[in-house]
């Protein structure tokens, strides 16, 4: 039997998980860890520049595909994450976070002991679904089985280990183990399916609603789309029916042509959706009635909307079920058909108009990148409107942001994307002042030679403060304009290829230019000079 090192023995176990790719900072309190990995050479170590970015990148990664790891040390790095793990929890997202932990002897002891922290469980606890200390040398395989099982089992979600660096140490007898999979929710019965079935024949006008819960249930929505069913989208499910498709009415919950829909309809399916607030205009958008709310959650139920039934189970199993029971069954309503045309015509010719110049911005991107290609957006006036709702999307989890509303997450998101989606383009747009939050992960965009496009959006400030500001507070503006530094500088300071643009012509030159680029690149626009996008915040029934 061998012998090797916790450090080792935790390198190893993420290998058998066919783990790629780990984010870290490394530290005093986790380089047994790092340095196994350094020495195994089999999974690649992307050196964040914080705690934050590292697991903000294990996050997008995780969106590509695999199991996202992030590594921290303990105390205020454990606590830098937090955010970023929030963030993670909102989009469900299955990634690992391993922390570090002070010697056995000095825990919860408030000693002073350096990097210590009081109730570090407790924060970790709170932005995870779940945590765990391992107290023992032979604890930490075991507890990385259930962390890793207890993250991809659904509803899926973040989850936390902390090792203490003397056990990290010490050495363990190594014993292969066979990965443990996630376990499987019970399916919905056949007569509660039977019974659902027999509710959308009845319906002349059925609708569903998908959020990230469908992520996977693309082919299942995709039939029941074909069979008759118009489709709308949350933001995080775009893609998983193609924008193309007739009966997509895309992320255009709350458009005024789209609630004319609802008006009409007579029963709304909603498959894996929070129904969010910035979706819903607050929860005041009228949904039709029967509501029927599909979830693998059981607390889910009632949560946001009155649902008149709901079915506990995972989306794509229900929904393909229903449509074996539908297929040759449902005569769709061609009136309906029409009107779901004109609404989606009619909500982008607003949006468009809303935009102005910058819906030639979003044409070029599209021209340019590949439909496989990732877009990545933060939470900036561009990304809140032709980011999330103009820009054509084809594919699932090809059009990223965040859940949680944080900004600055966009750049080191983008980074996870590129590692996780070897092969495939990826463009990432952030404002100025969101991009300041991470900023320093542009130096790891550059030491890593990423195939990214950065498009910063200057417009010297917090454009969705001031649009909400301008709303709400008789046009008052506070505290929203920001000293930026010389982009173009800066990317020329870490060896970055970059392009500023300053009038909406350029566009689709730049842009063309710049993604087509094999590597990093920087793309500055120029807002002030391009000119003004409206947008006063997420849509919602009144201001708090």
């Amino acid at each position: 039997m061998t012998t090797i090192t916790v450090g080792e023995a935790v390198a190893r176990t993420l290998e058998a998980y066919s783990v790629s790719a780990v984010y870290g900072v490394i530290s005093i309190h986790n380089l047994p860890i790092a340095d196994a990995i350094g020495q195994r050479q089999r999974v690649r170590f992307v050196p964040s520049r914080g705690e934050a970015g590292a697991v903000t990148m294990a996050d997008g990664h995780t969106r590509m595909g695999g199991l996202g790891v992030a590594l921290t040390s303990t105390g205020a790095g454990a606590g830098n994450a937090v955010g970023a793990m929030l963030e993670a929890l909102n989009a469900g997202t299955p990634l690992l976070h391993i922390t570090g932990q002070v010697e056995q002897a000095y825990l919860d002891r408030d000693a002073g002991f350096i990097h210590e922290t009081r109730d570090q469980m407790g924060f970790l606890q709170a932005c995870s679904k779940r945590a765990y200390r391992a107290n023992t040398a032979e604890q930490v395989v075991p507890l990385l089985h259930r962390a890793i099982q207890e993250a991809m089992t659904l509803p899926r979600g973040p989850v936390s280990i902390e090792i203490p660096i003397d056990i990290q140490a010490s050495e363990v007898d190594w014993v292969e183990s066979t990965p443990v999979q996630a376990a499987a929710p019970a399916p919905v019965t056949d007569a509660e399916i039977e019974r659902l079935a027999e509710q959308v024949l009845a319906a002349r006008r059925p609708m569903l609603w998908i959020g990230g819960g469908c992520l996977e249930a693309g082919d299942a929505v995709r039939r029941l789309a074909d069979i008759g069913l118009p489709v709308v989208s949350s933001t995080h499910a775009r893609g998983v029916l193609a924008d193309s498709h007739p009966r997509s009415l895309r992320a255009f919950h709350s458009a005024p042509a789209v609630e004319e829909l609802y008006a009409q309809s007579d029963l709304m399916l909603v498959a894996g959706s929070r129904l969010r607030s910035n979706e819903t205009r607050t929860y005041s958008v009228e949904l039709p009635h029967p509501l029927v709310q599909i979830d693998v959650d059981p607390a889910a139920a009632q949560r946001n909307y009155t649902a008149d039934t709901f079915l506990c189970g995972e989306c794509g199993d229900v929904l393909a079920r229903l449509a074996e029971r539908l297929e040759g069954k449902f005569t769709p309503d061609a009136d309906f058909d029409n009107a779901v045309a004109r609404a989606v015509q009619d909500a982008e010719k607003a949006l468009r108009k809303q935009v102005g110049e910058y819906a030639r911005l979003s044409d070029a991107i599209r021209d340019a990148l590949p439909e496989d290609g990732v877009f990545v957006r933060d939470i900036t006036v561009s990304g809140s409107t032709w980011g999330s709702r103009l820009l054509p999307i084809e594919l699932p989890l090809t059009n990223i942001h965040s859940l949680a509303g944080a900004i600055g997450q966009g750049l080191a998101t983008g980074i996870g994307c590129a590692v996780g989606a070897e092969g495939r383009k990826v463009v990432t747009i952030v404002g100025d002042g969101g991009l300041m939050l991470m900023v320093g992960e542009l130096a790891t965009l550059a030491q890593e030679s990423l195939d990214m496009t950065l498009v910063v959006m200057n417009d010297g400030g917090y454009g969705v403060m001031r649009g909400i500001q301008k709303k709400y507070f008789d046009g008052r503006q506070y505290y929203n304009d920001l000293h930026t530094p010389d982009f173009q500088a800066m990317a020329a300071a870490l060896d970055l290829p970059h392009w500023k643009v300053s009038h909406g012509d350029d566009f689709q030159s730049v842009i063309a230019e710049a993604v087509g680029y094999d590597g990093p690149a920087v793309v500055e626009v120029d807002m002030n000079n391009v000119g003004p996008l409206e947008f006063s915040g997420p849509p919602q029934k009144k201001l708090y």
